[in-house]
């Protein structure tokens, strides 16, 4: 079920229209200039909401996805680098975004820091293939994990600001 808000934040990012992969020679250029387009328009929506949280750039071919995203607690900003490849099989399998400096620190995360999104998110993206893309990824995918788990991981000492002394120091 989808609520409210991620229903207005996914009805303003452009749906993509073309069906195709890394492997898809004479249409991935165009899938890839259509993910641009929706990150851009995604990231715009999320300045002028006052929601700026992540950064992300990519390989020349736009086959690897990296840069850094944050959450804010208690006026304290926590910022993290994510990264990701695109499946040989995208965009029927959604990509899987990981935080390699959260790796073993929740149980919600895959070997190599890869954030867990099976229960909600996959089912999702299967049902809205070819029209979701990575900004999809980000808003229905990282956006909602790092809002749930960040915090415990705060307020479990799990993870530390880091301008803050690690405890027992």
């Amino acid at each position: 079920m989808v609520d409210s808000a991620t229903k207005k934040t996914l009805g303003s990012i452009p749906l993509l229209k073309t069906k195709a992969g890394p492997r898809d020679k004479d249409l991935w250029p165009q899938r890839l200039k259509e993910e641009y387009q929706a990150l851009i328009k995604y990231v715009e929506n999320n300045k002028a909401a006052d929601n700026d949280w992540f950064r992300l750039e990519s390989s020349k071919d736009g086959t690897r996805w990296f840069g850094k995203c944050w959450h804010i607690q208690e006026l304290l900003k926590y910022e993290f680098e994510i990264e990701f490849d695109i499946p040989v099989t995208y965009p029927a399998t959604a990509p899987e975004i990981a935080i390699p400096e959260l790796d073993g620190k929740t149980a919600k995360m895959y070997r190599g820091g890869k954030i867990c999104l099976t229960d909600h998110f996959k089912p999702l993206w299967a049902k809205n293939v070819p029209k979701f893309g990575i900004s999809h990824a980000m808003a229905l995918g990282l956006g909602p994990w790092l809002a749930v788990e960040i915090p415990d991981l705060i307020v479990r000492g799990v993870v530390q600001h880091k301008d803050e002394k690690p405890i027992g120091d």
